[in-house]
């Protein structure tokens, strides 16, 4: 039999029932832009390429081939760079079911609605999922293992930048505040006869911007203003209930917390958003914007009150810090400085919820606590 010139062998085995269909397509050499119209078919796991001036035999195995979408032209890799590219793509597909080949599970899976569905509500479901219940575990567990070396210096960062941004220097004598720090060190130790109490450092600065105030940074710095001793003046076993409260707070690693959790918040919404900067770089912030929540509220509360009767002073008294700081001047909301607003610090004792529940723990501490210690026994 003798064959046309312009009728290869290759076209010769697609044509001749070899291969159970073949296709016109375009290929690329990958070293010119010059398209050269041929065809191919597939034969015994090889894919034939034919053309006026292409021939061409390569094992399926190592072709990169498309898959199927919804839209878009059908790029098939060759192993030394060419390329075959379809612009129809259901011709390309139908040719290649025609051939015997189906989709994978995963494009089966990417082009039906009812799959895409399901995966775009299981992707929510799991988000909210680590928001509310992953996020806090994986801050308990990151707070536990981090260096204590660590947690120091972040919080002396933070102690410094509050003091650029609103903090001024006390005009408490040195003499009275060695006297409050060493009244309070022997509070603490009579209340922690295990020694297992926290390290405490005790700052005093004036705040105009926060008023009579108090709040505790990773680290255990715990700063109190002139404006919150003037407020407390003759009223010393509230003063140190607050610093107990505050003491709590170090105990319980809350401003750490906040702050671990916020830097895994950032990373979640870099996941949906994109990429976000660090929160651990802008600890401040963090601190400047967010509260304690409701549960560490609790925990220092209670911390107060056990230090307080610990030290033989009944915890009822803190009921009376609530009105005092209602009663007290209203501070600004934001303060000026030359260039920028300080907005309301979060975690600073007249920013806590002064409620109810709140004062009423503290005036029945003493009977509750009686009550659980008589069912523990």
């Amino acid at each position: 039999m003798t064959l046309p010139a312009t009728f290869s062998v290759w076209t010769w085995v697609c044509e001749a029932g070899l291969s159970k269909a073949s296709l016109s397509t375009t290929y690329f050499d990958g070293r010119s832009p010059r398209a050269q119209p041929g065809s191919v078919c597939i034969r015994d796991d090889r894919l034939i390429i034919e053309g006026l001036e292409l021939q061409r035999c390569v094992s399926m195995s190592r072709i990169g081939w498309p898959e199927r979408t919804s839209h878009g032209i059908r790029i098939c890799e060759l192993p030394d760079g060419a390329t075959l590219q379809h612009a129809d793509g259901p011709e390309w597909d139908q040719w290649w079911r025609q051939n015997g080949h189906t989709d994978s599970a995963v494009v089966r899976w990417m082009q039906s609605r009812r799959a895409t569905l399901t995966a775009a509500m299981a992707c929510v479901a799991l988000l909210v999922a680590g928001w509310i219940w992953g996020i806090p575990l994986a801050t308990t567990l990151l707070v536990r293992t981090l260096p204590a070396s660590v947690e120091a210096a972040i919080g002396e960062r933070a102690f410094r930048d509050f003091e650029r941004l609103m903090l001024g220097a006390s005009t408490v004598p040195e003499a009275q505040q060695a006297e409050i720090r060493q009244r309070f060190s022997s509070m603490v130790e009579q209340a922690y006869r295990q020694g297992d109490a926290p390290d405490w450092t005790l700052e005093f600065r004036t705040a105009s911007a926060l008023g009579a105030n108090a709040f505790a940074l990773p680290g255990g710095i715990i700063v109190v203003t002139d404006e919150l001793m003037d407020l407390l003046i003759g009223r010393d076993d509230v003063f140190f209930g607050v610093l107990a409260h505050e003491l709590g707070h170090v105990r319980y690693r809350h401003g750490m917390h906040m702050v671990v959790r916020a830097s895994l918040s950032g990373a979640l919404a870099s996941l949906v958003l994109g990429d976000v900067s660090t929160l651990l770089a802008t600890v401040p912030v963090v601190l400047l914007n967010q509260a304690y929540s409701r549960d560490a509220e609790r925990q220092a509360d209670e911390e107060a009150a056990r230090v307080l009767h610990s030290n033989g002073t009944s915890p009822s008294i803190m009921a009376e810090l609530f009105e005092l700081l209602r009663k007290a001047p209203a501070r600004a909301e934001t303060a000026e400085s030359s260039d920028h607003k300080v907005t309301r610090l979060g975690i600073a004792l007249s920013s806590h919820p002064a409620d109810a529940e709140r004062q009423r723990f503290f005036r029945e501490w003493r009977a509750v606590s009686e009550r659980n210690d008589g069912d523990a026994r």
